[in-house]
């Protein structure tokens, strides 16, 4: 992601984490119905959304990570009271080991990113 062509990368990465939304928000800490209301520089739980220099959105991605084509992003759904290892060992499988299938388990197909 940090390397030369690390922004195709990331946006595989965002497609799926976007694909396992439901489940990461489930492991994202109590409460997150409160927070995430989709004011206040934030997403709707129920919606997943990301963007370039979006405060609002569930995945952020920064301008200059877009501009040099290579950087990081920021998953902006979990809450203060989760639990970090969890938090931490779900976003590195969704991301780097985890291939969506044709159904994602939820009765709807899910096509890869």
């Amino acid at each position: 992601m940090r390397s030369d062509g690390g922004y195709e990368v990331i946006k595989k990465a965002i497609g799926k984490l976007g694909l396992r939304h439901r489940e990461h928000i489930a492991a994202y800490g109590d409460g997150n119905e409160r927070r995430l209301t989709g004011r206040h520089e934030t997403a709707d739980i129920n919606t997943f959304v990301w963007g370039v220099a979006n405060r609002g959105a569930s995945v952020r991605v920064g301008r200059d990570t877009e501009k040099e084509g290579k950087g990081y992003f920021e998953d902006r759904r979990p809450a203060s009271n989760m639990d970090p290892y969890v938090v931490t060992s779900l976003i590195a499988e969704t991301t780097m080991l985890w291939e969506p299938s044709h159904s994602n388990g939820d009765g709807k197909g899910a096509a890869a990113p």
